[in-house]
């Protein structure tokens, strides 16, 4: 039995701080990129028995726009470098395909990390545990130097 970790395994890395993509001249047009993912977002959609026209006929309910299973097609082929999915539909298609990977993305790709649900109220009881960590910190320090000027 091999009781020495993978050398590829890293458990620090999953406490390190996003970062944003490099920004180098020409590495940020991420238009292919995004009809893939929006293609593979509508992939599971119909794995989950939601076809195009479906998603097309839902996410035209719930904006009041005209969204057409044409325009789905359009925004999943990355040789039509013009017609990427408007940022406006982007969250509506997350929505009506239940999958939230376009926006983990966008979040990982400006540095940051998106938290959806039960997660945010987590994020947020480890930023005030730190908080009160610190004031603790604080507070024992400053009893400290009261003793002592006693």
């Amino acid at each position: 039995m091999n009781r020495h970790p993978r050398q590829d395994f890293r458990p620090y890395d999953f406490f390190l701080a996003p970062k944003p993509v490099a920004q180098t001249a020409g590495t940020m047009d991420f238009r292919a990129a995004v009809s893939v993912m929006v293609g593979q977002m509508l992939e599971k959609a119909h794995a989950a028995g939601l076809d195009r026209y479906e998603v097309a006929a839902r996410a035209s309910r719930l904006t009041g726009q005209h969204i057409s299973k044409a325009m789905l097609d359009g925004y999943t082929a990355p040789s039509r470098q013009t017609f990427n999915v408007p940022p406006w539909i982007a969250p509506v298609l997350q929505v009506v395909c239940g999958c939230s990977e376009l926006a983990e993305w966008q979040a990982e790709t400006i540095g940051g990390q998106l938290l959806l649900g039960a997660d945010t109220l987590d994020a947020e009881i480890g930023r005030m545990e730190r908080q009160r960590m610190s004031a603790n910190k604080k507070l024992r320090a400053l009893r400290s130097l009261s003793e002592r000027s006693l």
